[in-house]
């Protein structure tokens, strides 16, 4: 009985890993922007990119084949004084494209894309779309980086099961969760921000980034876990507490207010002091 149970929670554990792991590739601020949109007798399936790593200008593509359909790409620099820029995209074997100017890690552009067909104009989307700049990350580093995460997801998940039917190893699942979630979001977490946008850390207390502050936050908890069974190994409530808080962290999307460059303040002259 023991066995089954342990099997079943397990296997229940890899399941909501598996359905954070599609939840997060869903949502969040980076990934891109799909939808259709129908001109003539053609239908237009679009993805307009979110985030552009490593150098270079981001390519937008429009794959769309009818020869009579132009584009209109209009862009700024977000949070920046800029007036909008507007260009004709131009034509290529797949499609219609338009190369975004590279901006420093952590630069946003704002676009908005138009087509034009039988003198009729079909925005793609209601809004404009943002798209961050980044460093590009070793494959390595990123690979490392998700399995730590997910392997601390997995093990948290089995350590609030464990405690809530008085497991005898509730205790050991929170030290692998623990070693899992400092390898994943405080090891290997700050070596990917440092390669993306030149800083290895900018969360609490020198910046508001919220996949900084949510890691740190449930680590914090599960240490508080941690030291509580450390002291006495029936204590197990706060194991269920931690696992509830990494949930609830893993539910917030990735990138969430995360590394945003303010032109404005770049461009904005210093002022000069009055003295008498």
């Amino acid at each position: 009985m023991k066995l089954f149970r342990s099997v079943l929670f397990w296997l229940l554990a890899i399941l909501m890993a598996g359905g954070i792991a599609i939840y997060q590739r869903a949502t969040g601020p980076t990934y891109p922007v799909r939808g259709t949109v129908v001109l003539g007798d053609e239908e237009v399936r679009y993805r307009l990119i979110r985030s552009w790593a490593g150098e270079g200008d981001a390519r937008v593509l429009i794959p769309i084949e009818n020869p009579d359909v132009v584009g209109e790409f209009r862009w700024k620099r977000f949070k920046s004084f800029d007036e909008w820029s507007a260009a004709p995209m131009q034509r290529a074997d797949d499609g219609l494209v338009f190369y975004i100017p590279h901006q420093p890690p952590a630069g946003k552009v704002q676009y908005e894309i138009s087509l034009f067909h039988d003198n009729r104009e079909q925005a793609i989307t209601d809004s404009p779309v943002i798209i961050r700049f980044r460093g590009s990350v070793p494959s390595s580093i990123t690979l490392l980086h998700i399995v730590f995460i997910f392997l601390a997801f997995i093990f948290s998940m089995r350590a609030g099961m464990e405690a809530l039917v008085k497991g005898r190893y509730t205790f050991a699942y929170t030290v692998f969760t623990i070693v899992f979630l400092f390898l994943g979001g405080l090891f290997f977490g700050p070596i990917m921000q440092k390669y993306a946008f030149g800083e290895y850390w900018t969360g609490w207390p020198v910046g508001h980034d919220l996949t900084d502050n949510k890691t740190a936050v449930a680590f914090i908890f599960w240490i508080i876990a941690l030291v509580v069974q450390w002291r006495n190994r029936d204590k197990r409530v706060w194991a269920i507490i931690a696992s509830v808080v990494l949930l609830v962290v893993y539910l917030i999307p990735h990138s969430v207010l995360g590394s945003e460059l303010d032109f404005r303040e770049l461009e904005r002259e210093p002022q000069t002091e009055i003295t008498e």
